[in-house]
């Protein structure tokens, strides 16, 4: 074949096969019985999947409602109780409402987190997606998330947990070890602190190693006496009952104590003194105010009484005489007159006119 007849040859199209009525109606009729074949596939896929939504969402709405109505139920009794002789004895309103919302928070969270995953779940599996790759990905990457974010997951667990078993609440005076103050607020990861000078501590949950909740229960205010050792025992332990009853006796000392002021005894003998132990039952967080109030009063029914403590003297007693400042001055010599004889025989000879003394 002449080359001109080749490239004319192969530039040339290729005939296109006009498509007849009788194709289309083909096709048509293909694709028609195909859909009739898997429609009822596809609906009953769309209806588990649309089922599956619907359940998930109720199911989502009725637990989050059903525990904020829990959540404002425990506010409510808190509330009740509040300013009450019972809200004394019970954590204060602020704490049971922060501890209340922090637990809905986390039960929210892991309701929706565990409902929405498992509907997720349950729709791939419809679509026919086999989850064995897409689980094990997942797990992988759990798995260096938590080896990334230990400290976080540390932290948060501490802290779902501490608020679960109430370890501590706003309010409460506690010791953590690495900080000591009062609660001003309760977190998931971090615990605020307010300290004696007025700073605020800011205290991971998973490095709280042991917990000394000093606002819980009751508390106990120690005071030690200390006496001469030679008073007379009978009278200062009169002195310190005539105390302890009438501090029990007035406000607002009687409602902060929770018992009677108990004398212990003596807590240590020495040669020059005597430590005498006091001790009351007091409502938490007051112990140290309860214990300033009876040094105060130890200290003026002492004085009454002629009770004398260490380094004091008793009422009445006469001061001792100053002693005489001259009382360890020396005497004066007698070689400090110069008209003494011993001065005149001290002093060097005086040599007479045309007398050589050199001789």
């Amino acid at each position: 074949m002449p080359w001109p007849a080749m490239t004319t040859s192969a530039a040339s199209p290729e005939p296109v096969t006009p498509v007849t009525l009788e194709d289309a109606h083909e096709s048509a009729t293909n694709a028609a019985g195909w859909v009739e074949e898997n429609w009822s596939t596809w609906l009953s896929i769309g209806l588990r999947i649309l089922l599956i939504v619907i359940i998930a969402v109720v199911l989502r709405t009725l637990i989050r409602r059903a525990l904020s109505k829990l959540i404002e139920r425990m506010n409510r009794s808190a509330q009740a109780v509040e300013g009450t002789a019972l809200g004394g004895l019970l954590v204060n309103a602020e704490r049971r409402r922060q501890r209340s919302e922090a637990i809905g928070s986390v039960l929210r969270s892991v309701a929706s987190f565990l409902i929405v995953g498992t509907a997720a779940l349950m729709i791939l599996g419809t679509l026919n997606i086999n989850l064995a790759p897409l689980l094990a990905s997942a797990g992988v990457a759990g798995v260096a998330i938590g080896f990334g974010a230990r400290n976080l997951v540390t932290d948060f667990l501490s802290g779902v947990f501490m608020i679960l078993e109430d370890q501590y609440g706003v309010g409460d005076s506690i010791d953590v070890g690495v900080a000591t103050g009062e609660v001003i607020e309760v977190g998931l990861r971090v615990t605020k602190l307010r300290g004696d000078n007025g700073e605020i501590w800011y205290v991971r949950n998973g490095e709280v190693k042991r917990v000394g909740n000093l606002s819980q229960g009751w508390a106990t205010a120690g005071v030690d006496v200390q006496v001469r050792s030679d008073e007379n025992l009978d009278r200062v332990k009169a002195a310190l009952a005539e105390v302890g009853e009438k501090i029990a006796k007035d406000e607002p000392w009687n409602e902060r104590l929770w018992g009677p002021v108990e004398i212990l005894g003596l807590d240590a003998v020495l040669l020059d003194s005597m430590v005498v132990r006091v001790s009351a039952k007091t409502m938490p967080g007051k112990a140290l105010s309860v214990e300033r109030e009876l040094r105060w009063r130890i200290k003026l029914a002492f004085d009454a009484a002629g009770i004398r403590i260490v380094g004091g003297r008793a009422a009445g007693e006469e001061e001792a005489p100053a002693s005489d400042p001259t009382a360890s001055m020396a005497p004066p010599s007698a070689l400090a007159n110069p008209a003494s004889p011993q001065s005149a025989v001290a002093s060097p000879l005086t040599p007479q006119p045309g007398q050589n003394l050199s001789k």
